[in-house]
């Protein structure tokens, strides 16, 4: 095991979780957007996390020592689950036939809520970093 695969770990995370803010961030800031470049409404989107090089079970077998390696981004994707918000409005641009306007499918609470998340993710990998490093100072302490 190396010995800073605590602190690669941990950095790991601290990368995800800021693709994360940023994606919340992006989201937050479209919510009135009825028109994008295609024409639509902006969907709401969300990061999908996995582990990073995941190993077979045989691979973890002759490896016995082999320890997570991280988090990585594998994908962003678009909320589709989520109807668009209809407000009616007939004297908006992007208003249909019937006077409706569809608005994102992005609510400002879950947002929030999901930026509080990853900033207390985020905030937890840096105590782990931290607490890696000084491990590993008082070790190189113990060797004078």
């Amino acid at each position: 095991m190396s010995l800073f695969n605590a602190m690669n770990v941990s950095a790991s995370g601290m990368t995800a979780q800021q693709l994360r803010t940023d994606i919340i961030s992006q989201n937050i800031a479209n919510v009135n957007t009825t028109r994008g470049a295609d024409g639509k409404p902006y969907v709401r989107k969300t990061v999908v996390f996995a582990e990073k090089d995941t190993r077979s079970f045989s691979g973890v077998l002759q490896n016995v020592l082999a320890s997570s390696n991280g988090v990585k981004v594998t994908k962003i994707v678009e909320d589709t689950q989520t109807p668009m918000r209809k407000v009616y409005d007939p004297a908006h641009p992007d208003a249909d036939q019937d006077g409706y306007v569809s608005y994102p499918n992005v609510d400002t609470v879950t947002e929030m809520t999901n930026l509080i998340d990853s900033s207390r993710a985020y905030e937890a990998n840096i105590t782990c970093f931290n607490g890696a490093k000084a491990m590993e100072s008082k070790a190189l302490e113990i060797g004078k």
